[in-house]
């Protein structure tokens, strides 16, 4: 049993909390975990985690197959993608089991089995599959598939009101599997991420508690609105008419963090009269926007300055590409644009994406963004009169609060959910005043 003093401590959030010492979590085997809370007195359990939720999918029918194309970069995108591996827009990458695949010409085990690279192609990182024309599936013939796939899932470690250490263990989903609710008393120590297909536990699968929440920093006098943003302000104290454009790209598209900033300024300026307008282009970047035509869907001029804004609010993860140089050189630009308009300007810095394309090789231990592109707009913003709502700072401490950053995204790549879109808009409303009603000097 653990100490009252300490157990008290735990309940109120204090050992997990920012400063204090979280539980130490240890593997002991290919799926067990010793969890030592802080004393004293400390506790110790060593737990089983279950091992991940392998499902077998028999006969699943196709209508028909499109043409294998191996020309595509996107393994999603080669063939049609198995139904138990599909995310949003894409597929969970390394969930199909790639000796399990078994293509037929009907359900049952009389069926004629398809012959791959005869017959059909697949993609088996990401679990898409397609005909080959000179094989033995017609366009219009349909096709029964076989195959195993796991699914993700997150179980939480938790400290239990009496001091036992306990497994709550998550719900498995393809792609973005949910932390698991915990009972009233308890307090979650660690989560353990199993995100699909692995053969055993390793310490990139453990996330102890290090902060229950994101350290907000402390206010500021004046706040970054007042300094730049007045104008915006303004007019959200004095209710006057506020022209909000969102720009960017497919994560803008979503409609998501842009709603939440204005339900937000509304809740916080009651009297505020705000126009929320989105301009968003998905797959494309600022240059896409600059090298469009007069009259086209998205040309920079028509479809953002000529929306005569009050405040911008750009994302564009689709940007990342630029260095600190084109950065300052294309984002310059658009300052001047923008300032001859009148209007003000926040720049979101983007979420994390997939490690692989961000150059990282872990979920962990990732606090520094390692992207130019990120570097430069921190830079842009402390030269220039910009506001910078920094959500990477935010992503890049997730693995503190237990949250593997890329159980966040739905299409498992660079699409965040809802409760990504959220950091976007606490990141917005850091910017403003705690006490809008009130002038910061």
């Amino acid at each position: 049993m653990i100490g009252k003093s300490l157990l008290i401590g735990l309940l109120c959030g204090i050992a997990p909390s920012h400063g204090a010492v979280p539980a130490e979590v240890q593997l002991t085997g290919d799926w067990t975990v010793r969890i030592t809370t802080p004393g004293p007195p400390p506790v110790t359990a060593e737990v089983e985690i279950p091992k991940p939720d392998i499902l077998t999918i028999t006969d699943e029918k196709y209508e028909t197959l499109p043409e294998f194309d191996g020309k595509i970069g996107a393994g999603w995108r080669k063939g049609a993608p198995l139904s138990g591996v599909k995310a949003s827009e894409c597929t969970m990458k390394g969930a199909l089991d790639p000796g399990s695949l078994v293509l037929k010409d009907g359900p049952g085990p009389s069926a004629t089995v398809f012959t791959k690279g005869t017959d059909y192609d697949a993609d088996l990182e990401w679990g898409s599959v397609g005909r080959l024309p000179q094989g033995g599936i017609r366009p219009d013939q349909p096709v029964w598939i076989s195959y195993r796939h796991a699914k993700s899932r997150i179980d939480s470690i938790v400290l239990s009101a009496d001091g036992m250490i306990l497994l709550r263990r998550g719900l498995p989903h393809a792609v973005t599997p949910e932390i698991p609710s915990i009972a009233a008393g308890e307090v979650r120590l660690a989560n353990v991420y199993l995100p699909g297909r692995i053969g055993a536990l390793s310490d990139e699968n453990l996330f102890p508690i290090l902060e229950t929440v994101y350290p907000e920093p402390e206010s500021q006098n004046p706040s970054i609105a007042e300094r730049v943003l007045p104008k915006t302000l303004k007019k959200l104290r004095e209710g006057k008419p506020l022209r909000i454009l969102a720009w960017g790209d497919s994560v803008t598209n979503f409609k998501r963090y842009q709603s939440m900033f204005v339900e937000r300024l509304k809740a916080q300026f009651p009297g505020a009269r705000i126009e929320l307008i989105t301009e968003a282009w998905g797959g494309h970047n600022t240059g896409s926007y600059l090298a469009e035509p007069a009259g086209s869907p998205h040309n920079y001029q028509e479809k953002v300055l000529d929306r005569k804004p009050d405040l911008v609010v750009s994302e564009f993860v689709n940007d990342a590409g630029l260095n600190e140089h084109q950065v300052e050189e294309r984002y310059s630009r658009f300052l001047a644009d923008f300032e001859k308009l009148g209007a003000e300007w926040i720049i979101l810095t983007p979420h994390y994406v997939r490690p692989d394309w961000m150059g990282l090789t872990s979920q962990k231990n990732i606090d520094e963004d390692p992207r130019p592109y990120v570097k430069g707009l921190r830079l842009f913003a402390g030269k220039h009169p910009v506001a910078l709502a920094d959500a990477s700072l935010r992503y890049g401490r997730l693995w503190r609060q237990g949250i593997p950053y890329l159980t966040l995204m739905e299409n498992n790549i660079n699409h965040p959910n809802q409760f990504g879109h959220t950091l976007f808009a606490d990141s917005l409303m850091a910017l403003f005043p705690k006490r809008p009603d009130l002038p910061q000097h």
